[in-house]
């Protein structure tokens, strides 16, 4: 499972705020809403995070392990 527990913490980091992403770099809502439920996004999204926070994938995300055999 995909965390997106350490996004909420580098946005906090870097003072750049949920509202921020939607009105000044064009995040749509239904990606922060897809974040906020740990929901699939695109590797271009996270590209893109990446670049505007100036951060590693691992500043955004964490894999969760789980037993699903």
């Amino acid at each position: 499972m995909i965390s997106y527990e350490p996004l909420w913490e580098t946005l906090k980091k870097k003072n750049v705020s949920k509202y921020a992403l939607v009105t000044k770099y064009g995040f749509s809502n239904g990606t922060i809403d897809r974040l906020r439920a740990n929901e699939h996004i695109s590797t271009h999204t996270i590209e893109k995070l990446c670049d505007i926070l100036d951060c590693k994938p691992n500043d955004i995300l964490k894999i969760i392990k789980t037993n699903s055999k």
